[in-house]
């Protein structure tokens, strides 16, 4: 079945898989840069992910800086307004999960939620607009939302992986890091003839709690990437309806704001709530 809609001559299948595949650049063994022939090259930049992503943070920083130089107490313009909104938001949420001390968990939870909820609204774009444009530039390839990019979701739960390992040597010691990963759940007897059980049950301990550690970023990065993924490959189904998918796109569309706003709030809470548990002494 062709695609409707200003698809061409491709079929369903051949659209899905086109608005599916990332622009990339990698070096081959010869030592050469190539377009679009990188697969299974470990070394692969996907180029629209990275630009978007650096861009939509480059919007955040230019929007709120400007709105905080711009900021009145007299009378704030509505821009205004909405930015403190979201800040008291995020200030509001930082306090009531985070029960340390510090001056960065505020700021890198407000950094977290709107700039993935800018990387998420990118999916509310109708499929075929960038993609389209880009095309006409000689650019074959477009994809327009970073978080549907397992890439850039590792890379930011990554990134919170080695904060809560920071906070929990920071706040209890490379021994107190090491007792959290050996001596939990199970505390291994001290005295006595269990003690000949005790490297075993230090071993099971550091086992689960590696486990537990491991489990923090991955489920962080697969439940922003599933939910967003999903919803992308909703919208480009319903475009392939080409002029009937109006109802369906504006429908799901609303629906769907709901989850872009959901997801960025979700991503934002679970770190602030690692770095709490990684700031707390049990």
């Amino acid at each position: 079945m062709a695609a409707e809609g200003g698809h061409g001559a491709q079929t369903s299948g051949e659209y899905i898989q086109h608005h599916l595949t990332n622009l990339q650049v990698c070096k081959i063994e010869s030592g050469e840069w190539v377009w679009n022939h990188c697969a299974g090259n470990f070394w692969t930049i996907n180029v629209d992910t990275m630009g978007w992503s650096i861009f939509l943070g480059l919007i955040f920083v230019w929007l709120f800086g400007r709105a905080a130089k711009k900021s009145s107490s007299g009378k704030p313009t509505k821009f205004q307004a909405l930015v403190e909104i979201v800040v008291e938001f995020v200030d509001g949420s930082v306090k009531d999960t985070f029960h340390g001390k510090s001056r960065v968990i505020a700021p890198l939870g407000l950094t977290i939620f709107v700039w993935v909820f800018l990387m998420n609204f990118m999916d509310l774009i109708p499929v075929d607009w960038i993609p389209l444009l880009a095309g006409k530039v000689g650019i074959p390839y477009m994809k327009v939302v970073p978080s549907t990019d397992v890439n850039i979701t590792f890379g930011m739960s990554i990134a919170v992986f080695f904060l809560i390992i920071f906070y929990t040597i920071k706040n209890k010691g490379v021994k107190g890091f090491i007792g959290e990963l050996t001596l939990h759940p199970i505390a291994p007897p001290t005295r006595g003839a269990g003690l000949i059980a005790a490297p075993l049950i230090i071993a099971f301990n550091f086992l689960l709690e590696s486990v537990a550690l491991l489990a923090k970023p991955i489920s962080l990065s697969l439940r922003l990437f599933g939910n967003m993924f999903a919803g992308e490959l909703i919208f480009i189904l319903i475009a392939l309806l080409g002029v009937y998918q109006l109802p369906l796109h504006f429908g799901w569309a609303l629906f769907h704001l709901l989850i872009v706003t959901l997801q960025a709030f979700i991503f934002m809470m679970l770190t602030i709530v690692y770095l709490s548990l990684a700031s707390e002494s049990h």
